[in-house]
């Protein structure tokens, strides 16, 4: 058997659950906005985020929801997700996540599958969740906002969990995305919080980022590229992101001028838009400091175009849900244009 390490130094990987890491790297940024709402400028600061969250631990706690329960979120990106997410995780329970493009029949597979005891949406898609719960262990729909006949996720928060609900272990399973899908029908992938932790901290030292970096979270949350490659990455990192609940390339472009965006992950169709789109010459990109593209396949022309036009390296990864997710990544300084990178550390 052959077996292939890394050139990289092994790291640390701290015996913590998710939640708890991403609590210790905001310590000491409680003022710093962590997240804003791209559509409606709402932000969320360290402080805020944490207060949110353990109230609404709490309250799912005494709810009944404990250690294993499964929640689903069936949402696009907002920050609300992010604080759903940390909630559910705080209160020792697992998320699952649906893309907010699935049909009724879709999201009923993956209820079932799961195990879910409660559904959070938005408005917009309650009517897809009622006929996806029927026949379902779904005991209640949340929305993230006022929608007649369900109940506001605010109404769920109750007084703040100050401390993560006990676990077996941190191996326990945190988060059950479902992937797989060209070899048949998705399949729960069981994520637990050490391997979460040890993705960002085998990823930290590479990607060089501190507090305070931008990033525009546009790639879904309910992919395991948005979850953690952003969302709980930069949020560990006391960083801020500006989410955005689908794509479109002019508000793109727009947030990242505004909000002066360093760090900006992509997939290969937002690479040859940058690269090709006569869009994105109207716009003031010198922000950018980095920029990774994953999840597909990058030829080295493209990457070397986009690079080119905007005047920034563009760096590639590769990685899979099943290892939270990224294997391979290559460091500034050692890109090669068309390939995947390095193993990472450990």
């Amino acid at each position: 058997m052959t077996i292939h390490r890394s050139p990289f130094p092994d790291v640390e990987i701290p015996d913590r659950s998710i939640t708890e890491f991403v609590f210790d790297g905001l310590a000491g940024h409680d003022d710093t906005p962590v997240l804003i709402d791209g559509p409606t400028g709402r932000a969320l600061t360290g402080r805020q985020f944490r207060a949110i969250v353990e109230g609404l631990a709490g309250g799912l706690t005494a709810r009944g929801l404990g250690r294993g329960s499964v929640v689903a979120i069936f949402a696009p990106n907002s920050p609300d997700y992010a604080v759903v997410f940390h909630a559910v995780a705080w209160a020792g329970g697992v998320v699952t996540t649906l893309n907010p493009s699935y049909t009724a029949e879709e999201v009923n597979r993956q209820l079932v599958d799961s195990g879910a005891t409660l559904l959070v949406t938005v408005p917009a898609l309650l009517d897809t969740a009622r006929v996806a719960a029927a026949g379902t262990g779904v005991a209640e729909i949340v929305t993230i906002g006022a929608a007649e006949g369900a109940t506001p996720l605010d109404a769920l928060s109750g007084p703040p969990l100050r401390a993560q609900v006990p676990l077996g272990s941190t191996r326990d399973v945190v988060l059950l995305p479902y992937s797989s899908g060209t070899t048949g029908l998705p399949k729960g992938v069981m994520l637990t919080h050490r391997g979460l932790v040890a993705n960002i901290a085998q990823i930290n030292g590479l990607m060089g980022i501190e507090p305070g970096a931008r990033t525009l979270a546009f790639l879904p949350y309910f992919h395991i590229y948005g979850m953690a490659v952003l969302m709980n990455f930069h949020l560990a990192r006391a960083g801020l992101q500006v989410t955005m609940p689908r794509f479109d390339l002019e508000t793109a472009l727009r947030l990242i001028e505004t909000h002066r965006i360093t760090h900006l992950y992509v997939a290969p169709p937002v690479v040859l838009a940058l690269a090709k789109h006569p869009l994105v010459e109207r716009f003031d990109l010198s922000s950018l400091e980095f920029v990774l593209s994953a999840a597909a396949p990058l030829g080295a022309e493209l990457s070397a175009a986009c690079a080119e036009r905007i005047r920034r390296p563009l760096i590639q990864g590769y990685g899979m849900t099943e290892l939270s997710p990224i294997s391979h990544f290559s460091t500034a300084g050692m890109n090669r244009p068309g390939a995947s990178g390095l193993l990472v550390p450990n």
